[in-house]
């Protein structure tokens, strides 16, 4: 049965259906908070937030279609500041600034249980976890994978098979290497190099299949376009050994799919770290936003950076009228197709 490509952790998504909503295989619940309040989109609305391994999903208790899905991997910054809550006042609540694509989102949300730090400490922690482990879920060229000789393996990793004599064909002399078969990923790496390697998951992998090529028959994996879809050939003597290979890796392939592995582990501390020492600040980066078929959602999130006062009046010849003086790289054209 095929699996739909991955979205959880890299996707900000507004009122999605409920099979959106549903958790994807491997997809785990670490928290749920029953009283947060969507203070920067849905002020005023008491709302249910949960945080799993990939994403923080945000809905309506009074109407479940209002909802947020923000991704981890989309997440760049994590701040505690002061919000004015239609519910609570003015009152400290968490800020999340995310980029998506090249447009960036800015989410505010308050706990509506007084004195509690519950909403800050467990996205803080997953946020953490997410980001140390990465190598379970993208590909990695040139990595540190071998340490002493031996190959250094993740958290939940285990090896399934060393493989002797395998020939990288990405050069036209090939290089010499070694496989190490684990239930999480495929690696690779030069016997006389080994800073010359490849980690793989099986989560970026498109297609394994055994082929003919220029070098003879060569066992091939496809990646998917997220990981740069990558076409990769190895060469394995005798045949048998080669097959034999290609056979464990399309089966360890296959079940990972069905229940994947996504390593982000985190369990709810009833102490939890003070939020202060957690706290990371916005990355400032130069980004373009475009729009496309964006919904009022997105213009309700849209970040405008740290705007305090309006902007001087200016005479746009396109409404006849004096108007706030847009923000650069924003055009009245586009600010109508967010409300088309």
């Amino acid at each position: 049965m095929a699996v739909d490509p991955l979205w959880e952790d890299r996707d900000v998504r507004f009122d999605v259906s409920s099979s959106q909503m549903k958790f994807r295989p491997g997809e785990k619940l670490i928290d749920q908070l029953d009283a947060v309040e969507d203070t920067k989109g849905n002020n005023g609305d008491r709302g249910r937030l949960m945080v799993t391994n990939l994403r923080i999903i945000w809905h309506s208790i009074e109407m479940p279609r209002a909802n947020l899905s923000i991704g981890f991997n989309c997440v760049i910054g994590l701040s505690t500041r002061t919000a004015q809550s239609k519910l609570r006042g003015a009152v400290e609540a968490l800020y999340i600034l995310c980029k998506c694509n090249s447009t960036r989102f800015e989410f505010i949300f308050t706990n509506l249980v007084p004195g509690s730090p519950r909403l800050f400490t467990s996205i803080m922690s997953v946020q953490k976890a997410y980001e140390t482990s990465k190598l379970y879920r993208d590909l990695k060229l040139r990595g540190a994978l071998i340490k002493d000789k031996q190959v250094r393996l993740l958290p939940q990793e285990q090896i399934y098979d060393q493989v002797n004599g395998v020939w990288n064909l990405s050069s036209d002399q090939g290089n010499l290497g070694t496989f190490y078969i684990t239930n999480v990923r495929l690696m690779w790496h030069a016997n006389i190099n080994e800073s010359f390697n490849v980690s793989i998951p099986y989560l970026q992998m498109k297609v394994v299949k055994v082929r003919d090529s220029k070098f003879g028959i060569a066992l091939v994996v496809e990646t998917s376009a997220m990981s740069g879809g990558y076409v990769l050939g190895f060469r394995i003597d005798p045949l048998e050994k080669l097959q034999a290979t290609a056979k464990m890796i399309q089966n360890l392939h296959k079940v990972y799919s069905t229940c994947p592995i996504f390593g982000v582990e985190f369990e709810v501390d009833d102490t939890p770290q003070a939020t202060e020492a957690m706290t990371r600040a916005p990355i400032q980066d130069d980004v373009e936003v475009e729009y496309d078929n964006q919904t009022d959602a997105f213009a309700a999130y849209f970040a405008d950076g740290n705007k305090e006062k309006d902007r001087e009046p200016v005479y746009s010849e396109e409404l006849g009228l004096a108007v706030e003086k847009l923000k650069e790289g924003f055009t009245i054209a586009g600010l109508w197709q967010v409300l088309a």
